[in-house]
């Protein structure tokens, strides 16, 4: 096993139509606006764009997004990452009963030196903090459809 690869799966369950969630989670370049812990989205053309992340480690990701599927009839969003972060991260949004489903699935390998020196002793601390960022995101996102 390679401490410096990761794969990642979250499912977030909101009271929102599904068609809803997918708008919500199609403006990457809103993220910030609801989900603290992604600090930057600036877009750089129709289908690329750089983000900037920091949960509770002091230290900020930076990557690079190019989307791979858009496809609003599936309610599939995919983009390729690159930069501090390599590999791919999707989103599946299903209909769950009154609400929606979103599942995220992500596989990555750190590119960032800091982080990779630190592979071993890290990587329960990346874990952990990759999991409260993503318990944050639900939680803004559910903040977030309520308002709209």
């Amino acid at each position: 096993m390679d401490p410096c690869r990761y794969r990642f799966r979250s499912v977030w369950r909101l009271a929102a139509p599904p068609d809803e969630v997918y708008r919500a989670l199609e403006r990457a370049e809103e993220y910030p606006r609801w989900w603290p812990q992604v600090r930057s989205v600036a877009p750089r053309d129709a289908t690329t764009g750089t983000a900037r992340f920091r949960s509770l480690l002091p230290y900020d990701i930076e990557v690079t997004a190019r989307a791979l599927r858009h496809d609003p009839a599936a309610r599939v969003l995919e983009v390729g990452l690159g930069g501090d972060l390599e590999g791919w991260a999707r989103w599946t949004v299903l209909a769950d009963g009154t609400g929606s489903r979103a599942l995220y699935e992500q596989e990555v390998e750190v590119r960032a030196r800091l982080l990779r020196l630190l592979a071993v002793p890290g990587r329960p601390l990346f874990r952990a903090n990759h999991a409260l960022m993503m318990r944050a995101g639900r939680r803004g996102l559910a903040a977030h459809l309520q308002r709209v």
